[in-house]
């Protein structure tokens, strides 16, 4: 916990990218959230239920199972269905950011993304 008092998020990522996993890390850190990181769709979920992030940082391209397939199965779990997930593409098309969306993702972001940006889009995310 903060010093100062205030809540400490905790944030997952689930990225098998290491550079951008390393970039994202390094972020958290900055930021002074808790975090972790799945680089396997196929364990993204297991790992949600047991660490119960404030926010989910994931990435659409996954082994084993898509960001899309992850998304929906919280969304439809209801224990899961109140974390935010904020998802991440190398494709950010309209039509990827509309399906992220419409699974019930709470924010798009594409990659490569401005530190900046993904910094205030976590920070609207956790904060809303």
């Amino acid at each position: 916990m903060p010093m100062d008092g205030a809540k400490q998020y905790s944030v997952l990522v689930v990225e098998d990218e290491d550079n951008i996993a390393l970039a994202l890390d390094y972020l958290m850190t900055r930021e002074g959230y808790a975090h972790d990181r799945v680089a396997n769709g196929g364990a993204a979920l297991a790992r949600i239920r047991d660490m119960r992030p404030d926010l989910v940082l994931l990435d659409v391209m996954l082994p084993e199972m898509s960001g899309y397939e992850i998304c929906q199965a919280m969304r439809l779990d209801p224990d899961l269905a109140g974390i935010k997930i904020l998802m991440m593409t190398a494709r950010g098309s309209a039509i990827e950011r509309k399906k992220g969306l419409a699974l019930g993702a709470d924010g798009f972001i594409s990659k490569p993304f401005e530190l900046g940006e993904l910094r205030a889009e976590v920070r609207r995310l956790l904060e809303s």
